[in-house]
């Protein structure tokens, strides 16, 4: 399983790899029904002005648009950040029976991490959780990310200075 599971992944970095190609944050994610890729997603919410545009809300929507259904039955999500609160919630209506996924989110990870959605038996659905897949590969991407992110505001700041003087 760890095999088939790395594979999935791998497809899932790919999707990341075209969120951070458009400016987005890179997560990126697969749906996968009967070993096969049924949807895909990466995150767009800042190209798409939408915050609900997440990965997993991507390739879900993506799914129940070709199965012409809103129920994921025996269907796993590979997605390469852990799900936020709003993914897991969705996760669980939308029945999936498994999600897989690499980096653990310390913030808002809702698949353990923060909060545990995805196995509360206080909802009507449970999922089956793996963490850690590829998870070293995952995180090295977002954690590249962010830091570029903040030395790229830094030089923007840093070439902004001068100007602001000259403006006093």
């Amino acid at each position: 399983m760890l095999e088939l599971d790395q594979q999935f992944m791998q497809q899932a970095i790919a999707q990341a790899e075209l969120a951070e190609q458009h400016g987005e944050i890179p997560v990126g994610a697969v749906l996968v029904s009967n070993g096969e890729v049924i949807a895909s997603g990466f995150n767009q919410s800042i190209m798409n002005h939408d915050p609900s545009a997440h990965a997993e809300m991507i390739a879900i929507r993506n799914a129940g648009a070709k199965l012409e259904n809103y129920r994921m039955l025996d269907c796993t999500l590979y997605v390469t950040l852990e799900p936020c609160p709003m993914c897991a919630g969705l996760l669980v209506h939308s029945r999936i029976k498994r999600v897989v996924y690499g980096a653990k989110d310390l913030k808002t990870g809702a698949c353990r991490s923060v909060f545990n959605l995805t196995q509360s038996d206080k909802l009507n659905h449970q999922l089956e959780v793996t963490e850690g897949v590829l998870a070293e590969q995952c995180g090295t991407m977002l954690s590249a990310f962010f830091k570029r992110r903040r030395d790229e505001k830094k030089a923007l700041k840093k070439q902004l200075k001068p100007h602001l003087k000259e403006q006093l």
